[in-house]
């Protein structure tokens, strides 16, 4: 016990995993000082610490704060405050938290909104848990995830259509500000065929957290939906731990059976508060002042989606891309990590064209393995009539093109209206698989791509 540490004894009724109840036992709580209070951090020695550790920093002036260990150098151990480090002052007690970071999961969480800690914060009762998971978990074994073969209806036409999804896959969606994710998420929520619903909302302003609630999530959303939350003002620390926080209660559904589909928005703000917590730490600054944990701590979290044995955790990870540059090293990390993107065009929301779904710029990994021959078939045709227009459009808009100069030509332009109508969707309307495969096929056929109407029908793929 090194010099200067203080033993304190208490009692723990509860330990963190129910599992592992261990009731009337004694437990050595050590205890140490804090040294020095610098902006996020406090520096504090006396007691025996390791980075990921929990400890509470007791006030003289009254109170407790909670506190992560971000990193050790020798005897002294960095804390990041979950709360405002006002009143902490040098000489406070350091207490070390056995119980380590778990949260409570069970069905009492559905329709529930929670904390980045795990605690509601709607105003309603504790919720009622099944057990304790820990939040900083290991991915599934690669050789234990069973292949992706099954597609995930979202109930949106430009994606179940061109970007099909499969249960267990890892999706970005990439967007600057303003072009419609949230609305995208919301009808994404509303409309999936996934048993359970895990939303994380990560740095979004207050506002928009009770708006995605009402407007976007909706009650018929919020019945089967568990929603983490951490605003911008809340400390780095717990808006990393809401990412995964919700991670975690996410795997307790898949490892009940359930297909679950999570939902985070967004990437790059828990990559911004790991590196407000990395560069605290002391980690040096890389691309864009980002430390290398914050390119260790995305594949941490997108890893542990997939599919396994008992059921699945399908991932769609908002990337707010700054200047709408997909080059930025978060958007271009994130890219490398995921089965697949889809882009959101701002030139397609300025129109007025939602969702702003560029399907030229998006793909999905997995496609052909969850979507039939004639579905994969109509969608490359389509794509390809899509990818003629755009290499025509400046000279159609000048009136530079005469028409039955090329029937390729002539084809995307008779064509570009009736795909539009395709990919525009009401945020309230919602699409089932079976009527966009068929209007898909009915598109295809017009086009002379290659899926003809003999391939139309609820059973066709």
């Amino acid at each position: 016990m090194t010099e200067g540490t203080c033993v304190e004894r208490i009692d723990e009724g509860f330990f963190a995993d129910q599992r592992e109840l261990i009731a009337g036992r004694s437990f050595l709580r050590l205890r140490g000082s804090v040294e020095e209070v610098t902006g996020l951090t406090v520096r504090a020695r006396g007691f025996p610490a390791v980075v990921g550790g929990m400890c509470r920093v007791r006030r003289r002036s009254g109170g407790e704060v909670e506190a992560q260990v971000v990193g050790v150098s020798g005897s002294e151990a960095v804390l990041m405050p979950l709360e405002p480090a006002t009143g902490i002052g040098a000489g406070d007690a350091v207490l070390s938290d056995l119980r380590g970071q778990h949260v409570g999961v069970g069905a009492g969480l559905l329709g529930r909104v929670l904390d980045g800690r795990g605690r509601a914060i709607d105003g309603g009762a504790p919720p009622v848990t099944e057990e304790h998971r820990r939040i900083f978990d290991a991915a599934p074994a690669a050789l234990s995830r069973t292949p992706i073969e099954e597609p995930l209806a979202t109930g949106v036409r430009a994606i179940d259509g061109f970007l099909t999804l499969g249960t267990g896959q890892r999706m970005g969606v990439f967007a600057g500000t303003g072009v419609g994710k949230s609305v995208l998420m919301g009808m994404i929520s509303r409309f999936t065929s996934a048993d359970v619903i895990v939303v994380a909302l990560v740095g979004e302003r207050g506002r928009e957290v009770g708006d995605f609630i009402r407007k976007d999530l909706g009650e018929e959303g919020r019945r089967r939906s568990v929603l983490v939350v951490s605003t911008s003002d809340e400390s780095p620390v717990l808006r990393v731990r809401a990412c995964f926080t919700a991670m975690a209660v996410a795997e307790h559904f898949r490892d009940r059976g359930k297909h679950v589909l999570l939902l985070m928005d967004s990437v790059t703000r828990m990559a911004m508060a790991q590196r407000q917590i990395g560069l605290a730490a002391g980690e040096p600054p890389t691309t864009k002042g980002y430390p290398p944990s914050v390119f260790s701590l995305m594949p941490q979290l997108m890893e542990r989606c997939g599919r396994t044995s008992r059921g699945s955790i399908t991932g769609l990870f908002t990337v707010l891309v700054e200047g709408d540059d997909l080059t930025e090293p978060i958007a271009d990390a994130a890219r490398g990590i995921l089965d697949g993107h889809i882009w959101l065009s701002r030139d397609l929301a300025n129109r007025g064209h939602f969702p702003a779904v560029s399907v030229l710029e998006s793909i999905s990994r997995v496609m052909s393995d969850v979507a039939g021959p004639t579905h994969v078939k109509a969608a490359r045709g389509l794509r390809g009539v899509l990818a003629t227009w755009a290499s025509i459009e400046d000279l159609v808009n000048i009136g530079a093109y005469s028409a039955g100069s090329n029937a390729a030509y002539d084809a995307a332009i008779r064509m570009k209206p009736e795909l539009d109508a395709f990919l525009r969707q009401d945020r309230s309307e919602r699409a089932s698989l079976e009527e966009t495969r068929a209007a898909l096929y009915e598109l295809a056929a017009l086009a002379g791509t290659g899926a003809g109407a003999g391939s139309v029908g609820v059973g066709a793929r």
